[in-house]
């Protein structure tokens, strides 16, 4: 698989009864999981190796998801220190197939390499050569 499409993954999902809230607009908490889901996906597409969530920052609610509408996430692995990685995440939500995305929420997540023992592990690779090195965030693992 080329490298920069494992710097990327995008997932779709459809937001139904279960995931709304009393106005019938997505939770907040449910946005989160899909965000951090697609984080998973790119981080451990790109460490080649399982990966844990250590910490998400800078979450952007925008415009609120309405029932019905087609979400998309696109995350992006945006730099990389020794185990960890920042992934960028998109929230587009659509009202109908076809129609104009809009951005709904915008996140950071950093993930971990961790190995069998969930112990972080150096990753081993770079985004790279013009990337930005994060600092590794080792110590906030749970």
């Amino acid at each position: 698989m080329p490298s920069d499409v494992m710097r990327q993954v995008r997932l779709v999902e459809i937001v139904f009864p279960d995931h709304c809230n009393h106005l019938g607009t997505l939770f907040g908490g449910q946005a989160l999981a899909w965000m951090d889901k697609a984080a998973f996906l790119v981080a451990s597409r790109f460490a080649r190796r399982t990966v844990v969530t250590a910490r998400s920052d800078r979450i952007d609610f925008r415009r609120a998801v309405k029932l019905g509408e087609i979400v998309e996430l696109v995350a992006t692995v945006m730099r990389v220190g020794r185990s960890s990685m920042t992934v960028g995440v998109e929230l587009f939500c659509e009202a109908s197939p076809g129609a104009d995305a809009q951005l709904a929420t915008r996140g950071e997540f950093v993930m971990v390499a961790v190995d069998d023992a969930g112990q972080a592990v150096a990753i081993g690779r770079s985004v790279g050569a013009d990337a930005q090195h994060g600092d590794d965030r080792d110590a906030a693992v749970a």
